[in-house]
């Protein structure tokens, strides 16, 4: 099995990333996010492992690839808890710098400021993920991820040092956190941060019950609106698409009010991206 494969193998009809590889050394996300979505189709997955000689296998794979953008990772993040003692995506940004990528890099942590010297060398753009401002919202949402406050300072940090940034608000979920949009929005301006990619909450039901374990309330009330009145796409419950274009409308404003490109992520929306692609490629 190969350790670069190609982005989206399902092909879904929403998504509207550029072609590019997708590579991550480990196999599971110890984050523990109430809402992912890869637990549903990754066994194992709140248990990490190791791909086995991954870097070894790296080398000899990136000689043969001619489109060179690739995404670290899109399921477990490259820079959880086991990467500071083990540094395999530290050792594979070498790799693909020196093979001349372009490398998108996806996280959840402020781990990665401690790679500023190889990412300083390279074309580089980081997305974060911020769901939400709330310390202890974040606490339940996303338990064993580094807090938004130690994600934002990275993000000021890597924009300070000249890396573009991208602040992934995603997923924004009814009655848990759609209220923080604005003061998301107006933080992320702040840090210097330029390019916004957002997206609803998408159910599937792995990732449902353990939302409705943590925040009973608000999932009895969206209940309803999910799986009588929303959409079935591509395995996912969708909201309704009307009340899906109103939140996004209302992140676009207000990247729009302070200068910064937007796109939704696998919404439909092309009418409100401000951006040629979705992903912030376009900052390289």
């Amino acid at each position: 099995m190969q350790v670069l494969t190609p982005f989206d193998p399902w092909k879904n009809k929403l998504c509207t990333c550029p072609f590019k590889y997708s590579f991550s050394p480990y196999v599971g996300c110890s984050h523990g996010c109430l809402y992912c979505y890869a637990s549903s189709y990754i066994p194992r997955f709140s248990e990490v492992r190791v791909k086995k000689d991954v870097i070894r296998r790296l080398i000899k794979e990136v000689s043969k690839i001619e489109d060179k953008y690739v995404s670290i990772s899109n399921s477990s993040d490259p820079y959880q808890k086991i990467e500071e003692r083990l540094k395999l995506t530290r050792e594979a940004l070498k790799v693909f710098i020196n093979n001349n990528f372009r490398i998108m890099i996806i996280t959840k942590s402020n781990l990665i400021v401690r790679d500023l010297d190889i990412l300083k060398k390279g074309r580089v753009v980081v997305s974060m993920t911020i769901t939400t401002l709330d310390e202890l919202k974040a606490r339940k949402l996303e338990p064993n991820a580094p807090l938004p406050n130690k994600r934002m300072e990275a993000l000021k940090i890597l924009s300070e040092n000249g890396i573009p940034t991208v602040a992934r608000i995603d997923p924004i979920i009814p009655l848990v956190n759609e209220g923080e949009i604005r003061e998301i929005l107006r933080e992320m301006a702040r840090i210097g941060v330029r390019h916004i990619v957002s997206s609803t909450y998408k159910v599937k039901i792995d990732n449902w019950r353990r939302m409705e374990a943590e925040f009973p309330k608000e999932m009895k009330k969206l209940k309803r609106l999910y799986f009588v009145k929303g959409e079935r796409i591509g395995g996912y419950y969708y909201l309704p698409k009307e009340y899906r274009y109103l939140l996004m409308e209302k992140v676009a404003e207000e990247a729009r009010k302070y200068g910064i490109t937007f796109a939704t992520c696998r919404e439909g929306f092309l009418e409100l991206n401000t951006s040629k692609v979705c992903d912030g490629s376009h900052l390289f």
